[in-house]
Formats: C-alpha cells, structure tokens, sequence
C-alpha cells in the first residue's frame, strides 16, 4: 500500500503536463518564445489564424506575420509595491524565413514599454514589432 502513494502522485501529476513539442520539421523553419523581463510570451495567431499550442511557431520558408502575447509586471510611482499586470499584443513580420532554421522571438519590457524582436540563427536581429496593442 505504500508503494501505491507515491505512484498514483507521479500519475495525478503527469496527467497535468503539457505534451512535448513536436519534432522539428527541416522543411519549415522554428521559432521559440524567449523573455527575460517578462511573466509570459504565447504564440497567438499565425498569419491571422489562432493557433492551438501557443508555445512555439512552425512555419514555411517564405513571409509570415506572427502574432505574440506578452505579459509583464508594471510598477511606477506610488504604487511600486502594488504590481500591476499588463498584455500586449505584438505583431512581427519578417519576409524571409528560411527552411532549417531556428529563429527566437524575444519579448521584453524596459520601464513600462514592451518590445518584441525577431532574432536569426546567429543572434542578429532581423524584425521588430510593429504593432501593438495592450491591455492592464
């Protein structure tokens, strides 16, 4: 019966997992979701289409438009200790994808504006965002 404890808890916590990534396909390039300074970066549309696992983007060689979900914690004036939480939606269009490749799509925040950046294989950072919209 002890034995049973510890293994019906490895069951009970693995249902609650998320499934793993799918393999990467070197036919369509890969974009992971990185922040330093942020809660959370989703994947969210994909060329306007909503997408099912908002942890990463698989995409064909060519142009896309990548819609990314971007909260972080604001803190200004005499609320420094009373957080609040913002989400922002940031658009990212690059023209040139390319088959094989891994890109990253980094949100981040300085004071109390968002950014998000497209950076290559090499670091470089090829786009930006060029729109947004946020919410608190």
């Amino acid at each position: 019966m002890r034995h049973l404890l510890p293994l019906s808890l490895v069951s009970l916590l693995s249902a609650c997992a998320l499934p793993p990534l799918p393999p990467e396909n070197p036919q369509m390039a890969w974009i992971d979701l990185y922040t330093q300074t942020g809660r959370l970066v989703m994947a969210e549309r994909l060329d306007g289409k909503r997408l099912d696992d908002g942890r990463y983007f698989q995409v064909t060689p060519g142009p896309h438009t990548l819609l990314i979900r971007f909260d972080y914690e604001v803190t200004w004036g005499a609320r420094w200790n009373d957080p609040q939480y913002r989400t922002c939606y940031m658009r990212v269009e690059y023209p040139n994808f390319k088959a094989g490749q891994r890109y990253r799509l980094e949100g981040w925040v300085l004071g109390i504006s968002p950014e998000a950046r497209l950076h290559d294989a090499s670091g470089a950072i090829v786009g930006d965002d060029n729109q947004q919209s946020c919410l608190y």
